[in-house]
């Protein structure tokens, strides 16, 4: 048992990284958030990350995602990809990029697997080779190997192996590999955010080589992307047949800096942007959110604020539940329950949302 030193709280469910319970930093007490965002400095240092957000006077202003850097001379950017070089940007660009990418057969364990064209044949016969999940195609997912997030709890965190020893992948790479069966791309990691003008970029030009034949362009994002990025990922996906897949992290500002160690703003205020083109096509779903049930901190209390929140905008955006497994710095933590994902997808059905899935199942205790 760990125990909270701001309530006196006994639970195996608080995570020694962080220091704090859940009520106690969703309710904003000052004590918990600053040990919380002690753990976020620790953590991005052991990484060769910044410690903080690098807010240089008069430094070069790096615009891709909602961390908005101010790099001085030689300094790093939040993500790890960008530097102050003698007073010009360097570092990945739209031509070079950190990311790796493998085929996986279709039906893929994508988080929108349940209602996309490549799982389920939605769209046929526009966007979808099939009218149900279409084998002998593949998915070419691309891996990319930063983040504009510092998630405790991530689930890929290996991803920061390749921030800085990881090879540069140029544009053409993606469109080289995607051949004859790959029917769609999707772009996850780590995060597509802060490399979103080379992903915009490589699959621009998949699709010119692709001609007529069906190319989805999807992406697995946090949501911090500025908006201009934001809306051209949108339409790729609006015009190709794929999905834009949010992760909705947690609704309450306290609890999403205590987790990821950046606020939420942004991801809510893209997600409420992308929600308003759902009307430009209904099948398939052009957006799906999705949530990671952290036990201890993301309850049914968190999924019902977020579910109320994708409900007021639209209550058929499909959203999926995963199942969380200790990982990264909340390996402590014990993994989901079942009754804990039974109790979150009654709240998100109660909050008023049609297409609610319990997704990574065989996770679940």
């Amino acid at each position: 048992m760990n125990r909270c030193p701001f309530c006196d709280r006994e639970d195996n469910m608080i995570a020694l990284s962080i220091g704090a319970c859940g009520p106690c930093l969703r309710e904003g007490n000052e004590r918990a958030l600053s040990f919380a965002h002690d753990a976020h400095v620790k953590t991005r240092r052991e990484w060769g990350l910044p410690g903080e957000i690098p807010r240089t006077k008069g430094g070069i202003p790096c615009t891709i995602c909602v961390n908005a850097c101010l790099l001085g001379e030689d300094e790093v950017g939040a993500c790890g990809l960008r530097t102050n070089l003698r007073g010009q940007m360097a570092g990945v660009s739209e031509g070079a990029a950190k990311a790796t990418w493998y085929h996986d057969p279709l039906p893929t364990n994508c988080v929108a697997g349940w209602v996309c064209p490549g799982g389920t044949g939605a769209g046929y016969p526009r966007y979808s080779n099939s009218p149900g999940p279409e084998r002998g195609h593949r998915n070419l997912a691309v891996f990319f190997t930063a983040c504009s997030f510092d998630c405790l709890f991530c689930q890929n965190w290996t991803y920061r192996h390749g921030t800085f020893e990881g090879h540069y992948s140029n544009s053409q790479d993606i469109a080289d590999a995607t051949d004859s069966r790959t029917s769609c791309i999707c772009h996850f990691g780590g995060d597509p955010g802060p490399q979103a003008p080379y992903a915009l970029k490589a699959s621009a030009e998949a699709i010119e080589r692709a001609g007529d034949r069906i190319l989805r362009i999807c992406w697995e994002t946090n949501g911090s992307e500025d908006k201009r990025y934001m809306d051209e990922m949108v339409q790729m996906s609006l015009e190709t047949g794929g999905c834009v897949k949010f992760d909705l992290k947690a609704f309450d500002d306290n609890l999403h800096r205590a987790l990821t160690g950046v606020s939420n703003r942004r991801t809510l205020e893209n997600f409420q942007r992308a929600a308003e083109r759902i009307g430009e096509r209904s099948d398939p779903p052009l957006l799906v959110a999705s949530t990671p049930m952290v036990p201890g901190y993301i309850d049914e209390e968190e999924v019902g604020a977020i579910a109320r929140f994708i409900a007021g905008l639209d209550p058929t955006i499909p959203y999926s539940l995963l199942a969380f497994h200790p990982q990264f710095k909340m390996s402590d933590l014990p993994v989901t329950s079942r009754q804990h994902a039974e109790r979150c997808r009654e709240a998100a059905e109660g909050a008023g949302l049609k297409k609610v899935r319990i997704g990574n199942v065989h996770l679940l205790s």
